[in-house]
């Protein structure tokens, strides 16, 4: 009994170590990113069309192929008919048991089976280029959500550190007003300021779990209640791809990026399904072969006696039957199209305006990755300025603060005054956060164009 109390004592303590464990699990980016590429729904589908896509290419080769068919009746007669052994009418019930196999080929269609399997293909690599681009943009979407919640944590740091320090200056001004030294109005102000301050530490959590609810949905975690990811300090360093001309990163994402790839398989898949509907105005040719042979259970005919009267027997055996009743049609088919309602050529009308689409289309990929890699630069150099900027304002507001403390202490200052300095000085701590992993995320963007990914492997 001792040693079944043991184990389950033991088993307990694993399984609540385990749960532990699991709750207290921090997510990297690594795995955030790996994770979401796994199991966004997204992707997934991207990568159920490319299935699709794969089954097409096997449906195209199938068309290379004969078609091979065999079927089979059995049929009751009953009243007059015609026997099919002998040829005779007669007044009889009769059961026929027939068989037969049928195939086709194609021979030539205009060309048509040989670029459906052309198309097939390209569609692959279309799919692929479509996974790949889906997972680039996922991947971006977690380094944002990622940035987005250390700076929500950080941010929430500041906002309880400035309520614990108002916190001390409502204590410390208690004590003055109670001693007579500073007015009653001074601690108001003080009591107001620390409920400013709990507002604020409210709206930085609340936003700290929206942007945790956010990665998690990204990621498709059920359990975001206990979701957190790993405090890891992202320095705002310089990025060699910001030394790179503008010119050479466009030119290195025209050669890296998917997105035109994608826009010039969809352009070649045009151009297929034109010369697929030209190979509807050629003549097609088939060939088939047919085979059949019957079985009759009624009576057989061997000859007539004197006065006409046939002589009738059982019948053949049924392998006797088929050997003796069987027949072989083959030969070859031509169809030449001459008129067909126009179908043919507003068929190929259609797809001649889709690829006239596609070139469009592909021209203004082009014109859509210039503007958006110049964009990432300039919102990278802009996101640089506004943290340099942040920080020199910063400076200045710590040195205002620590002035404004000093002149505080010493009663050179009320307690509104200096409660404006405090806030001042916050909002210059939270924007230094912020413009922070602003840059940190747009130099990412503009890496990601110049062929660096986000997560290095």
């Amino acid at each position: 009994m001792k040693k079944v109390s043991v184990k389950l004592i033991l088993l307990f303590m694993c399984f609540v170590g385990f749960s532990t464990i699991a709750q207290n699990k921090k997510w990297t980016l690594r795995e955030c990113v790996d994770y979401a590429i796994k199991n966004n729904i997204s992707i997934k589908q991207s990568e159920l069309d490319l299935e699709t896509t794969a089954i097409g290419k096997n449906t195209a080769i199938g068309s290379f192929l004969p078609n091979l068919n065999a079927n089979a009746s059995h049929s009751w007669n009953i009243g007059l008919n015609q026997n099919i052994t002998t040829g005779l009418l007669e007044n009889q019930t009769t059961q026929f048991t027939s068989a037969g196999l049928n195939s086709n080929i194609t021979i030539y269609n205009g060309l048509q089976n040989q670029n459906r399997l052309r198309k097939a293909n390209l569609s692959i690599i279309a799919a692929q280029y479509q996974v790949a681009k889906m997972k680039d943009d996922i991947s971006l979407n977690v380094a944002n959500a990622f940035l987005q919640i250390l700076f929500n944590k950080e941010n929430l740091k500041v906002q309880k550190e400035q309520l614990a320090n108002d916190e001390k200056q409502q204590i410390r001004s208690e004590e003055l007003v109670a001693a007579g030294v500073v007015a009653r109005g001074d601690l108001l102000d003080v009591k107001a300021t620390v409920a400013l301050d709990k507002q604020k530490v409210i709206a930085a959590e609340n936003s700290l779990f929206l942007s945790n609810l956010s990665l998690a949905q990204l990621l498709q975690i059920e359990d975001f209640q206990t979701f957190e990811i790993a405090e890891v300090d992202y320095p705002a360093t310089s990025s060699p791809t910001m030394l790179e001309k503008p010119e050479n990163i466009v030119a290195k994402a025209k050669q890296d990026r998917v997105e035109l790839k994608i826009a010039k398989a969809n352009l070649e898949l045009a151009q297929k399904d034109v010369k697929i509907a030209k190979g509807a105005f050629q003549p097609s040719l088939t060939g088939f072969y047919s085979f059949s042979s019957r079985v009759s259970y009624a009576d057989r005919v061997i000859g007539f006696n004197a006065n006409g009267t046939p002589i009738l027997t059982g019948p053949l055996s049924f392998m006797d039957q088929i050997s003796n009743n069987k027949g072989h049609n083959f030969g070859v088919q031509m169809n030449i199209p001459i008129l067909n309602g126009f179908s043919a050529k507003n068929n190929l009308d259609r797809f001649k305006v889709e690829l006239e689409r596609s070139k469009i289309n592909e021209k203004q990929a082009v014109l859509d990755l210039e503007r958006n890699v110049y964009t990432a630069i300039t919102n990278a150099k802009s996101a640089l300025n506004s943290y340099e900027s942040a920080i020199a304002a910063f400076e200045s507001r710590n040195e205002a603060y620590v002035y404004a403390k000093e002149k505080y202490a010493v009663g050179l200052m009320n307690s509104f005054d200096f409660a404006q300095s405090q806030t001042l000085y916050t909002n210059a701590q939270s924007e230094v956060l912020r413009t922070k992993y602003d840059y940190i995320f747009k130099v990412k963007v503009v890496e990601f164009y110049f062929g660096i990914p986000i997560i290095e492997k």
